[in-house]
């Protein structure tokens, strides 16, 4: 056995080990998760989904590409180890992977 010194990432996650404190983070996941996506130019907001949004399965709108729709969605399902305010949105948004649409 070996001292292979402090612990600083695991399976895509960033761990931070202070005197106090050990902290978790997924900054460069969220970044590639991003970039793939094509939201790299959007702006963050405090508000994480519009209140009282109401998506539907009978959507008029053009269907997505579903295997890159299905891979964020996936993307976000690991986000939200770190990430736990994410985990309503996710849920909300995974419903639709079996036909995504552009607006629902």
């Amino acid at each position: 056995m070996s001292d292979l010194d402090a612990l600083s990432y695991y399976l895509g996650i960033e761990v931070r080990q202070g005197k106090e404190a050990l902290t978790l983070g997924q900054s460069a996941y969220t970044s590639k998760l991003l970039e793939r996506s094509g939201m790299t130019e959007c702006k963050s907001c405090v508000t994480l989904m519009e209140e009282r949004l109401k998506l539907t399965k009978a959507s008029t709108m053009a269907k997505v590409d579903a295997t890159l729709y299905r891979s964020i969605v996936g993307g976000l399902c690991y986000l939200v180890h770190t990430r736990s305010d994410i985990a309503f949105n996710v849920g909300y948004v995974s419903r639709f992977m079996e036909d995504p649409r552009e607006d629902h």
